[in-house]
């Protein structure tokens, strides 16, 4: 007969924190939010470490190189979804990787015999204003001069004026030699005032671009998360069926670490992913699988390779699955079972499979309560859909502005492939909706104030770091009233417009 579970299945509004001793030294500022996202490697070490613990949902209407980019530089970290062509995603990927570094191979080169036409033309299709001229139009042909905005008149200069007429020559620019270091790089562009800074070989071979703007950026924003060249970090989504094919292809364009998208993670399809890339790259190349609401379906997918695992089935705010598949778990009870599995199989092997909670957040205490119950990390898609940055369009609805939200279970997606079932017919039906989301402005306005909750309530509970928090959190079930009893009541509430 089937197995009955007889423990009930909770949200996370269905419990609170209990406050913990807040000594002096526990204040926001000194709380540290860094956090694993990939297996600890032999040195008791994560590959890759979060600086918050937030990374956006593998969705067409969250997650594309924009929301990429702009994650990265406040400290999270995107998975580009995988629900396009292999190409198309491969390009995000790429402006991700191109946007931010220490020192840049360029992808806009000329000679001086091409025309202001072409220096046009590849300014509006790759986007940078400044392009290297070499002798072959290579990115490593001899350094011969450069060309931005500051050198040429669209207005008054004909379009097929050659470049080396109003090129800045080699002659005139501040360069330096190959084997700078970075910090010595930016303070030549300091002490000089430019805007870039071309490094060469010994032969007069141009290499690399190092520009101001990075340096910028990045005083701008200290917990951006980027790699040891200073680019961006980036995730990206893949499938169950054309992994042969599009992890190679994303791992060639720079992709971090990567993650299986799917309603159901405990399969043998995803089993023979995992086998597929851990065999064909090894450890190099971090992936993460689920999602599962078990200690059995997190065992299976560890057992397969997985460096990090997913938890949640139903949770999220434009997911149907439990309505229209009875299937899923209450994401805290989830989340505790899993987080129980990862300990234990930490203390009987000595590896940390980091766990991520996706779905069930609906404020943003939850988020704190969810790490107090043993996420290592957060995915979220409503909450970063309504931002700026998000990939969908803005709406004015009822006199509200909207973003477009929909779910990769829903028609409009059209992401079949997610549904780990052996077919290749389409969808049969829905599992996710069509939506609004309230239009919220820009991601670093919101992620402020976001993280400063968080970083407030850690402190009310005496943790200054999420390991901390797992390990002293003290937390209570409420009662429905207490529910209630928690927001305003038995008040009259004035109009805040009037």
């Amino acid at each position: 007969m089937a197995q009955y579970l007889n423990e009930t299945s909770r949200t996370f509004s269905e419990y609170l924190l209990i406050p913990g001793l807040t000594t002096k030294d526990c204040v926001p500022n000194k709380v540290s939010l860094a956090t694993p996202l990939t297996k600890f490697d032999g040195n008791g070490k994560p590959a890759i470490e979060l600086n918050i613990p937030f990374v956006s949902a593998i969705m067409q209407s969250v997650s594309d190189d924009q929301m990429a980019i702009a994650l990265a530089k406040n400290g999270g970290l995107s998975f580009i979804f995988g629900s396009q062509s292999i190409e198309d995603q491969v390009e995000m990927i790429r402006k991700v990787k191109n946007y931010k570094a220490g020192f840049v191979v360029s992808t806009a080169n000329l000679t001086p015999e091409n025309t202001l036409s072409d220096v046009l033309s590849l300014k509006a299709k790759k986007g940078h204003s400044t392009i290297a001229i070499t002798s072959d139009g290579t990115a490593n042909g001899k350094l011969l001069g450069i060309v931005t905005g500051r050198d040429y008149r669209v207005s008054t200069d004909g379009l097929d004026k050659k470049v080396h007429s109003f090129m800045t020559p080699l002659s005139e620019l501040v360069t330096a030699k190959l084997g700078v270091t970075l910090n010595q790089a930016n303070d030549i562009i300091w002490e000089h005032k430019l805007n870039s800074l071309p490094v060469i070989d010994e032969d007069g071979n141009f290499k690399f671009f190092v520009f101001r703007k990075d340096y910028d950026h990045h005083k701008e924003n200290p917990s951006e998360l980027s790699d040891e060249q200073k680019k961006l970090l980036v995730g990206a989504g893949i499938n169950t069926r054309d992994y042969k094919e599009r992890v190679p292809a994303l791992i060639g364009a720079g992709a971090d670490v990567l993650c299986i998208d799917s309603s159901d993670g405990f399969s043998e399809w995803q089993k023979d992913t995992l086998e597929y890339i851990k065999s064909e790259y090894g450890d190099s190349v971090k992936v993460g699988a689920g999602n599962v609401v078990d200690k059995e379906g997190f065992l299976y997918l560890v057992e397969a390779g997985a460096d990090f695992v997913k938890v949640g089935v139903g949770g999220g705010s434009i997911c149907i699955t439990r309505e229209q598949k009875g299937i899923g778990r209450g994401q805290a009870t989830a989340l505790i079972e899993v987080a129980q599995a990862r300990d234990d199989y930490y203390a009987s092997t000595g590896t940390y499979i980091p766990i991520c909670s996706d779905g069930g957040i609906a404020q943003d205490y939850h988020m704190v309560l969810a790490l107090a119950m043993g996420a290592d990390f957060l995915m979220m898609g409503r909450y970063f859909a309504r931002f700026d940055e998000s990939p969908t369009r803005k709406l004015l609805v009822n006199g509200n502005y909207v973003k477009e939200y929909w779910g990769e279970g829903s028609n409009r997606a059209r992401n079949w492939q997610r549904y780990d079932m052996g077919g290749d017919d389409g969808l049969k039906f829905e599992e996710g909706v069509d939506s609004y989301v309230p239009y919220a402005g820009r991601l670093k306005d919101n992620l402020a104030v976001t993280l400063g909750k968080i970083k407030s309530t850690m402190c009310s509970c005496g943790t200054t770091s999420i390991t901390m928090l797992k390990n002293k959190a003290k937390i209570t079930l409420v009662s429905s009233v207490s529910i209630v009893e928690g927001g305003a009541h038995d008040v009259i509430l004035k109009d805040a417009n009037r």
